[in-house]
């Protein structure tokens, strides 16, 4: 059994996410975990909400609470959102928490004592109007690389290029919008990165290239930064909300309520999540036994991330370089799946223009099921794709409704109708049944093949293949008509159909937890298991003994009408921006 860790990208705490931010890190994370739980691995899915930064405490004052209040109350109203959803963190943490202060200065003294931090004087934007210095993200203005006008100080969100607020063209406040701008001299903390330069393009190379080697798209954006050469960076900020600069270590500018940066203490949470974890119940986790790799004996933690190619630099490079810095022995990524965009409708989601579909609104008129596959089988990572109503509707009726929700339906009321509450024995076995184990073996196998290397988009190809075998076996057999000349073959038929329902509910269980558990409830089994039905297991299609009594369920999958088209396009908006 081998361990797994499994991060994905930390949602910010400014607001719920919209569907390209739950496909792009969370959704995919949680269908890996369940698979490899299926299989028998010890999976640990950390997460948590990303709570320090500019845009916090902006979101805050508008809604007139203390900041620390304001986090509480949307974390919780995330985490609500992410439980619909079913999302099966192990635990979903909190980058404020205690347990991530402590480890993220842990990690400032470390770095300060191997010579990777540096103090210096620099030149800030300060806003008189304000009264204070502008953190980056404090700052907007105009992106000097691609021209996009609402570029922040720390990233352009367009071109994805970082930047410094003194880039930005006709720069001004987002606080006040003044522009009446000035620079001044104040001091912060830089990591210098130029030191670790060599050190993480050797870890890229080694990491990225073992098998299964990282996706294009991770590793080009890694080495396009490596390329580019890594910079020293300001990893303090002027806010009231943050990460404290520790007053043993850097005294003045402690009395100064300087606090660290939110991307270099936001990947830290991962750990500080997993020691939130292991502190609920420290008797039985460990949570070092997941970072700490000298503390893992024989049994070595894989870890995987997932995330969204903007958030690509940040994990690939600026977090390893803290890692290696600090001389410790600290978990390392082992595979980065990146995810290009979602859009909606080949433009930007935007909660502002009410155009696109957030995540609590996608629960309030559609179930979780619905959004997951469809989400998981388009999912963005060859390219960016787009969203549209007519491409959700037609996957969720054409895979749902008709390919899977129908076999189901027909088969169990059918036999019921025919053959009362129990799985019928029938006839032995012949040609057509060893063709299809045959069929269902190989096509698992290329299930498993795909979800081993995270390829969602083709395992979600295969997974709607084993059910449309399962429809053609139904065709070729027709009980229906069989039962008239041959009872005791459309009985077999039935079993076997009946078995591929079973079959269905286990190796679907990744992608649609609440419909999986559903047909799997129609079977009186001893226990409400999901454990994975291996290739060779499969290929014999008995895993439901006759006489096991059953029930028909409601329908799994309501098809969505062209009315519920035009409401939700009414609702949500069906163009891009401009």
């Amino acid at each position: 059994m081998a361990r797994h860790l499994i991060t994905s990208a930390l949602p910010y705490i400014n607001g719920i996410k919209h569907l390209g931010n739950m496909v792009g890190s969370m959704l995919p994370a949680d269908v890996y975990a369940r698979y490899l739980r299926q299989r028998g691995h010890d999976v640990l899915y950390i997460c948590a909400t990303d709570e320090h930064g500019t845009p916090a405490e902006l979101a805050a004052k508008e809604r007139g609470l203390p900041v620390d209040e304001f986090c509480a109350q949307a974390h919780d109203a995330q985490k609500a959102v992410y439980d619909g959803f079913e999302l099966a963190f192990d635990y979903f943490g909190r980058s404020s928490s205690p347990q991530n202060r402590e480890i993220t200065q842990h990690f400032a003294r470390r770095l300060n004592e191997n010579g990777f931090i540096e103090e210096r004087a620099i030149r800030q934007v300060y806003s008189p109007v304000d009264g204070r210095f502008l953190p980056d993200r404090y700052v907007e203005g105009t992106c000097p690389h691609c021209g996009y006008d609402k570029a922040r100080g720390d990233q352009c969100e367009n071109c994805t290029r970082v930047l410094d607020p003194t880039d930005l063209i006709n720069p001004r406040s987002a606080i006040s919008g003044s522009t009446e701008l000035e620079v001044r001299e104040t001091k912060h903390l830089f990591l210098l990165q130029s030191k670790l330069q060599h050190e993480v393009e050797e870890w890229v190379a080694r990491t990225s290239e073992m098998a299964p080697e990282w996706p294009q798209l991770a590793s080009s954006i890694a080495r396009k930064w490596l390329n580019e050469g890594l910079h020293d960076r300001a990893i303090t900020r002027d806010l009231d909300w943050g990460v404290p600069v520790p007053a043993d270590t850097w005294p003045e500018l402690a009395a100064e309520g300087k606090v660290f940066y939110v991307w270099f203490d936001a990947p830290i949470e991962y750990i500080g999540a997993t020691k939130e974890w292991s502190d609920k119940d420290p008797e039985n986790r460990d949570w070092k036994s997941w970072w700490y790799e000298s503390d893992q004996g024989e049994n070595p933690v894989r870890y995987t991330e997932f995330m969204a190619k903007d958030n690509v630099p940040f994990h690939t490079v600026m977090f390893p370089a803290t890692e290696l810095g600090i001389r410790e022995p600290w978990k390392k990524v082992d595979y980065v799946k990146a995810f290009n965009w979602l859009t909606y409708y080949g433009g930007k989601f935007s909660t502002s223009q009410k155009r696109g579909v957030f995540t609590d609104h996608a629960l309030e008129i559609l179930p979780a099921d619905y959004w997951r596959y469809f989400l998981i089988a388009n999912a963005p990572e060859s390219d960016d794709s787009s969203f549209t109503w007519e491409h959700f509707t037609s996957t969720v009726n054409k895979d749902l409704a008709d390919t899977l929700g129908n076999f189901v339906n027909r088969v169990l009321s059918f036999s019921k109708k025919r053959f009362g509450e129990e799985v019928p024995a029938g006839a032995e076995a012949g040609a057509p049944e060893t063709k299809l184990g045959e069929e269902i073996a190989a096509l698992l196998s290329e299930y498993e093949t795909q979800m081993e290397a995270l390829q969602f988009r083709k395992a979600a190809a295969a997974l709607r293949a084993l059910w449309s075998a399962g429809n053609s076996y139904l065709e070729e057999k027709a009980p229906w008509l069989e039962i008239k000349t041959n009872p005791d073959g459309a009985a077999l038929t039935l079993r076997v159909a009946m078995n591929l329902i079973h079959l269905y509910s286990v190796i679907s269980e990744p992608f649609i937890p609440a419909s999986s558990k559903a047909m799997r409830s129609a079977f009186a089994l001893p226990d409400d298991t999901a454990t994975w039905v291996t290739a060779a297991e499969a290929k014999s299609l008995t895993f439901l003994p006759a006489g096991t009594p059953f029930t028909v369920p409601p329908v799994l999958f309501a098809k969505i009408t062209d009315e519920d088209v035009e409401s939700y396009k009414e609702r949500f908006g069906s163009e891009a921006a401009a």
